[in-house]
């Protein structure tokens, strides 16, 4: 599966309500210099190709970390805690992504 195709499933998940008035960017940098970012602005939330001028958030991560995340196997904290993933720009905006994107 393409890291698009993870992504958006990913944002198929996007829980409105989690949301609520959030307006951000979260840019992932993931391996072979892929990059994506997804938009949340008044609920709606969608996927872009390449890098954002102005994300809130970015995160860098190798396939296996983000395909453990996608699937629930591991958590963004835990990923982060073991130096997996990498978070730069608003931290505690990163920590909404379980939140905002439920596994179900």
């Amino acid at each position: 599966m393409s890291h698009q195709q993870q992504l958006d499933a990913m944002v198929s998940r996007f829980d409105a309500s989690a949301a609520g008035d959030l307006d951000a960017v979260f840019q992932y940098q993931l391996d072979g210099d892929d990059s994506y970012y997804v938009a949340i602005q008044g609920g709606v939330c969608s996927l872009g190709a390449g890098e954002h001028a102005e994300p809130n958030a970015t995160l860098t991560m190798d396939d296996e970390t983000f395909a453990e995340i996608l699937s629930g196997e591991t958590d963004g904290m835990q990923a982060f805690m073991a130096g997996t993933l990498k978070v730069s720009g608003d931290m505690m905006l990163a920590t909404r992504l379980t939140a905002l994107f439920p596994l179900g």
